[in-house]
């Protein structure tokens, strides 16, 4: 079986007013992700790539086709720190 890719399923971040409301208020990064990863494998990569633990994985397909994923960690873990090694804020 080849090896676990997260950055096949996480795309790139995505970047908004409403995602930096988000990261500030809510603990929460927004990702775009690949269309047929289900919350578990988003889960799974995110942890993965960034060493950090997730409470809950929340997903939205936009009206362009994009797969938004709503990345909720845990109250340890700062969404801050995630976002300024990723260049968001």
């Amino acid at each position: 079986m080849s090896e676990f890719d997260p950055w096949k399923i996480l795309l790139f971040p995505h970047t908004s007013e409403k995602s930096t409301r988000l990261i500030e208020r809510e603990n929460t990064v927004v990702f775009v992700v690949n269309r047929k990863a289900n919350k578990s494998e988003i889960k799974r990569a995110f942890e993965q790539a960034f060493g950090v633990k997730v409470e809950r994985v929340n997903v939205a397909v936009t009206s362009k086709n994009y797969k938004k994923a709503y990345i909720k960690l845990s109250p340890k873990h700062s969404a801050a720190d995630i976002a300024m090694k990723l260049g968001i804020v």
